[in-house]
């Protein structure tokens, strides 16, 4: 086997692109939901929302497996095994006749799709450390964060030229390109020799040593409400700009603009994480939430704006919640993998199913709330935001304490 790296252009857009999956499954659902609504739920058509959440539940739970998979069989016929799962589901749900078939076929996608996302991370632990690794992830997430400006788009000129059930091919297309890269092109990172035997108490003492650090705990927690916000937006923004303000063909141009706009967290997080500091840039990050948040829920609790103003300030909070996911899940994930080197796949999958898990819990309600205006979903996205700021100044507290000053 070979042990030569890649270059880090190539290796940044291989993460990339596995990284991409997810974003692809889901945002690509957005133009879809309408059509899947009136098919498959037409007296309650906010449960077509459950087509993205499932998928999200379903990769929260398999990142639970992967790691510890790919810790004791190496990263790479892990990643390939889910890619297979994800193509299989994605044509499951491609003959899907009713909401519950199609909600078990994306289970089962997300479940595939665990693969890629938890041991991509993996590799990039294995390959890179501290700041030098959340500016990496800073890049991967800048691109990871470019496929939501593509994705509805090509998601509505599938359904132009088919209908919803295509979108399910383009999946495994784009699926089936990642993987073959990764195989011809990617080395394996994890040698033989350090691979550890898949055990369940090998399993629980690393669930322990994960959350008996104090670090990683306030960072899982903070993750988790920072998902939830995210998967919250994504869950109702089509309906707001459908049913709110009209704007459903123009949906997919609106999504890629909030998605550019928020792309440069990305690249500003990768210019100031190696001389700021990580937390210091997630207590700004969600500190410059609960004031976009606080001014869109005022906008809409008072009916100071209509029409295109309104619209607007839609727009730009929407983008902001992008730009805030940008600025912390990079930087989160660094966090509470920097003690975790030594169990880096099993720290990986237990962290990432946590996080995602609780934030399709705290998601469903946001999402479901929807009551043909942005309240309820700007105010959800307040507390999240309130809540993750107190902790982010509790994990400031702690390491002042752990590192003192000299």
């Amino acid at each position: 086997m070979t042990t030569k790296r890649l270059s880090q252009p190539e290796f940044i857009a291989l993460i990339a692109m596995l990284f991409a999956t997810i974003a692809f499954s889901i945002d690509a659902m957005l133009p879809a939901l309408p059509e899947i609504g009136a098919e498959l739920t037409p007296t309650d058509l906010n449960r077509a929302q459950l087509v993205l959440t499932s998928f999200v539940l379903g990769m929260g739970v398999g990142t639970f497996f992967t790691g510890p998979l790919s810790d004791a069989f190496g990263r790479k016929p892990v990643i390939l095994g889910g890619a297979l799962l994800y193509c299989v589901a994605s044509l499951m749900a491609l003959y899907a006749n009713s909401l519950e078939f199609l909600l078990v076929a994306r289970l089962a996608q997300g479940l595939g799709a665990a693969g890629p996302r938890v041991v991509a991370m993996a590799i990039v632990r294995d390959l890179y450390e501290g700041r030098q690794m959340a500016k990496l992830m800073s890049l991967v997430m800048l691109i990871f964060t470019l496929v939501p400006a593509i994705a509805p788009t090509l998601g509505a000129g599938i359904i132009a030229i088919s209908d919803w059930r295509g979108i399910f091919m383009a999946f495994v297309v784009f699926s089936v390109i990642s993987v073959i890269w990764l195989a011809l092109r990617q080395p394996e990172t994890l040698p033989v020799e350090h691979r550890k035997p898949l055990h369940g108490a090998t399993l629980f003492r690393a669930m322990m040593e994960v959350f008996s650090v104090p670090m990683v705990r306030l960072s899982i927690a903070v993750q988790c409400l920072c998902m939830g916000m995210l998967f919250g937006v994504l869950s109702s923004t089509q309906q707001v700009f459908d049913i709110t303000f009209h704007q459903r063909e123009n949906f997919p141009y609106w999504f890629a603009l909030i998605a550019l706009l928020a792309a440069s967290a990305s690249v500003l997080n990768a210019a100031l994480v190696v001389r700021l500091g990580m937390r210091y840039l997630v207590t700004l990050a969600v500190g410059g939430q609960i004031l976009f948040s606080a001014v869109m829920l005022l906008t809409g609790w008072s009916g100071w704006l209509s029409g295109t103003p309104y619209l607007l300030v839609y727009v730009l909070w929407n983008a902001s919640v992008f730009f805030m996911v940008g600025m912390t899940l990079g930087n989160l994930n660094a966090l509470a993998m920097e003690p975790l080197g030594h169990i880096a796949g099993m720290a990986a999958s237990i962290i990432s199913a946590v996080a995602t898990v609780v934030a399709v819990i705290i998601a469903v309600p946001i999402g479901l709330a929807f009551d043909n205006t942005p309240v309820p979903l700007a105010a959800g996205v307040l507390v999240c935001a309130t809540i993750a700021f107190v902790l982010v100044r509790r994990m400031a507290r702690l390491d002042r304490v752990l590192t003192p000053a000299d």
